[in-house]
């Protein structure tokens, strides 16, 4: 039988914010080359398993942050 970590345990996970995950965006790519790219893993997942007689392979690209306008002057 499987022995599960204790939640005191330091090893345990607690989750730490409920913020979206936005480090990585996936490109989804088709056999055909056509490709989507989103920045949700849940959109891969459903993506993938609506259409994966049509799909190639899935890349996981760095996720790009928007550019912080500059407050200062015009």
């Amino acid at each position: 039988m499987t022995q599960l970590i204790d939640p005191s345990d330091p090893r345990y996970f607690h989750q730490t914010s409920d913020e979206p995950y936005l480090r990585h965006d996936y490109k989804v790519v088709k056999s055909t080359g056509e490709y989507a790219i989103t920045d949700n893993y849940e959109d891969v997942k459903r993506i993938w398993h609506e259409q994966n007689f049509f799909l190639d392979y899935v890349e996981v690209l760095d996720h790009k942050q928007p550019k912080k306008k500059n407050k200062k002057g015009f």
